[in-house]
């Protein structure tokens, strides 16, 4: 027998790094399909109101005290928490002996600590309600590592590993984990990197209509688009030799090499404005 689909209509949803890109069609999308959206941002000016939130507020996902204060307000606002959407992302690029140490940083403290101070929180009210779902933004990169992307690629797989973790421990409480590691994604944190012909890209909204499916049908994990899971799984599979091999014949051994420096600087400006705040 199946199980009926979940009606996300007047859930509260609280989604990190809604100003743009992925979590701005995240909120696009779960807006239409009904629920009542809260966007958390450090870039506030960003936020329009083209995703028809509820309302966004400004969030340092890093900040433990920051994600406090955001989700107090969306439930103090919307209601109880229903859906936490851990989005919030940044990815510095440049090999690992050349990198800025702030910026390296920086990566894991938004990427992997916001996830972990953001599903702490979620659980802490989920969980006397036994019911709730999280939802962390992971990345194919915990997989199919590339050239100039470490650190991303790091952060990124720790959020997956996490996810494992508290799903193990959340078992029984009525609360779901996913985790879902979609490809490269065209929005401003892939500017300047080389696309090539027949590689696994997707759009923000690609991304955002799986978050809507897994919503209504849990599931731990969801790769976007789908097909790209195999190869993942495979590239993790074979001995370290291969894995090199497959990393020059794909390209991903010279992303950094091909990269569109005037191209993704307007993303590097903004970024670099991100690290600068501690």
């Amino acid at each position: 027998m199946s199980r009926s689909k979940r009606d996300l209509s007047g859930k509260v949803v609280a989604v990190t790094g809604g100003a743009r890109g992925i979590g701005k069609a995240i909120a696009a999308a779960l807006t239409d399909a009904g629920a009542l959206v809260a966007i958390g941002d450090i870039d506030i000016p960003a936020v329009d109101d083209q995703t028809g939130a509820a309302f966004a507020a400004k969030l340092d996902v890093s900040s433990a005290e920051s994600f406090r204060e955001f989700l107090d307000v969306v439930e103090t606002r919307l209601g109880p928490l229903d859906v936490l959407i851990n989005n919030a992302g940044i990815m510095p690029t440049g090999f690992i002996d050349e990198m800025d140490a702030h910026a390296a940083e920086r990566a894991v403290q938004v990427n992997l600590i916001g996830v972990i101070n953001g599903t702490r929180e979620a659980i802490q009210r989920m969980k006397p309600r036994g019911r709730g779902h999280i939802v962390s933004i992971s990345s194919l990169t915990a997989y199919l590592a590339g050239a100039g992307v470490a650190v991303y690629a790091a952060s990124k797989a720790g959020v997956l590993i996490f996810s494992q973790a508290a799903a193990i421990e959340l078992h029984g409480t009525g609360i779901d984990i996913s985790v879902l590691q979609p490809s490269l994604v065209k929005t401003e944190l892939v500017d300047g990197i080389a696309i090539g012909k027949g590689a696994p890209a997707c759009g923000p909204e690609d991304v955002a209509q799986r978050v809507v499916s897994i919503l209504r049908n849990p599931q731990f994990q969801a790769f976007v688009p789908r097909a790209v899971g195999p190869l993942g799984y495979l590239n993790q599979a074979v001995p370290a030799p291969i894995r090199l091999w497959f990393a020059r014949v794909s390209g991903s051994d010279k992303l950094i090499e091909e990269m569109d420096l005037s191209a993704r600087a307007g993303y590097v400006e903004r970024l670099q404005r991100i690290v600068d705040r501690t």
